[in-house]
This record gives structure tokens, sequence and C-alpha cells, in this order.
């Protein structure tokens, strides 16, 4: 690919993704969009995922856009911010966020929802398997979600994986880093697609292991408290022995690289004003997944 300097110095425009001019931040040339949903209704202990997006945008504008590891510079297939979703109810921000997804869908853009709270993964997770059918929709998390409801709320963050697996078109549910669960969700947990954090290894068996389970187009929507909080202490409910980068990022970029990746969504920043470098971190993981998805050779 060959290098253009159209960034320069600086921090580019506020407000977008890695600050990107136009072209590489309009709609018309993206491949890739960008969809801040700051909802936080249902969080039950830390409250501030609202302000998720808002931050890890704000942090992915210091990022330097050249990528070693894949040799790429994948802000030039074009990454375009929409318009936040603002929403009072659950209800009104699904809807809202179905329809908006569907419409850039149509427009055959590679959607990415930042979250905000998990409960916003079912309205992306729903546009995209009505396209793609038979969908498989790994999860990356601390905790399960699967509570039917959670303090009389079907829609709470704490049941985002019980809404998401009731959708017709999604397949099933490939859960990875899950450390975390109420006694009740063990009669609901699918266990041949479940994958312990403290099970988890960078070996190749292990990562193989992972890889078999995903059949058909895949979704990804990954809860950042799936890293292990001294990495990743932002997030509403940060549990131990979770997820290191490393190890994250070799499963994903064999996911990439032999899968076909159709949707992403990544969820619960919650950002500290004393501390950056999880909001940079939230960043990076995009940028480093959507060079996966763009810019890494298959085979």
């Amino acid at each position: 690919m060959k290098k253009q300097n159209i960034i320069g110095q600086g921090k580019g425009i506020e407000g977008r993704y890695a600050g990107l001019p136009d072209p590489y931040g309009a709609e018309q040339h993206a491949k890739i969009v960008l969809l801040p949903v700051p909802f936080d209704k249902t969080s039950t202990y830390q409250k501030g995922s609202d302000k998720g997006p808002g931050a890890l945008i704000e942090a992915s504008r210091n990022m330097e856009l050249y990528d070693i590891e894949t040799n790429s510079e994948v802000y030039l297939h074009g990454i375009y911010t929409d318009k936040p979703i603002v929403a009072g109810t659950s209800e009104q921000m699904l809807a809202m966020t179905y329809k908006k997804t569907k419409e850039w869908l149509k427009k055959d853009k590679f959607v990415v929802t930042l979250g905000g709270e998990h409960s916003i993964s079912y309205a992306p997770v729903k546009a995209v398997a009505e396209k793609y059918k038979k969908l498989t929709v790994l999860q990356f998390d601390a905790h399960a979600d699967l509570q039917q409801l959670y303090e009389g709320n079907p829609w709470s963050h704490a049941s985002a994986m019980a809404r998401v697996r009731e959708i017709g078109q999604v397949s099933k549910i490939v859960s990875v880093g899950i450390r975390s669960m109420a006694r009740e969700e063990l009669a609901l947990l699918d266990r041949e697609n479940t994958f312990f954090s403290h099970l988890i290894d960078e070996s190749d068996r292990c990562i193989d292991s992972i890889l078999e389970k995903l059949d058909g187009p895949v979704y990804i929507t990954f809860d950042l408290d799936a890293f292990d909080p001294s990495l990743m202490p932002s997030t509403g409910t940060p549990e131990p022995g979770g997820l290191f980068w490393t190890t994250a990022m070799k499963i994903l970029k064999r996911v990439f690289n032999e899968k076909q990746v159709v949707g992403l969504d990544v969820v619960e920043l919650l950002p500290c004003p004393y501390n950056v470098a999880p909001d940079y971190l939230a960043a990076k993981l995009i940028y480093k997944l959507l060079s996966y998805k763009f810019c890494l050779p298959k085979g």
C-alpha cells in the first residue's frame, strides 16, 4: 500500500475516530463506519459507560496510524464516525441502533458499534444476523450475561447474551474469557462453546479449539472487561483473572485470518479522568481489529 501522509501533525478533527479528515473520514469514501451508542441506563455497579465512546474517540486522535504487525494503514480504507445514538430508554436505544445499523449494512459498510453498556449489542447483532443468516457470535467477556431478567429488566446489561441467543438467525454463541456468573446461569450456559478464562492460553491447541467452534459468518462482541483489570481497570465490573493483550490478539488474528468477520462491537469502557491508558487501549483495539479485517493477508 502506498504511503500517504495526509494526516500531518496534531490530533486531527475533534469527534472523529483517529481525527480523520475528508475523504478518509467521509461517509462516501469509507468502507468502515463507527456507530457510537453512549447508553448506560441498566448498569448496576459503576456507572459511566455512556462516556466510553467519547473517551475512546478522543484517545484515538493520539494514535499513530501505521500498524507494524500488518505493515498497513487501515485508515486509507476510510473510517467514518457517525453521530451518536442518544435515547432515554433501552427500547428506544435498541430500535434506533438497529435501524441505523441496517442502513449502513445496505450500503455495504463494515459497522463497528461503540458502547455504552453491553445491552447495546443486541441491536447490531440482530441487524447483521438478518443480513448474513446462521451467524456465530464470538463473545469476549468476563461475564456470561445470560440472566433472563436482572432487577426485573429483560434488556439489562446482565441479559445481553440471553437476548442475543433469541435472535433466530444466530446459530450459536461462542464465549471466551468467562470467569464470573450467577448459579442461575449454569442451566443456560452452552458449556461446549464456553472457554473459561482460567483455561485459556496462547497455545495453538487452545486457539484451534476456539476456531473449531466458529461456523459461518462471525460477529465479534468485545466487552472490555474480558481483559484483566490490571490492563483494563476502566470497566463497570472489573473481574480479576482476565485476558492479556498478547493472548487476545493471537486469538483474534487467527479469527480474522481464517473466518469471515462481518461485524464488531466494543463495549463497557468506563473512562477515568486520572488514567486514560484504558481509553487508548480500547481505541487501539479497534484499530488493530480493523487492520486484521482489511489488511491481513489471508492464509
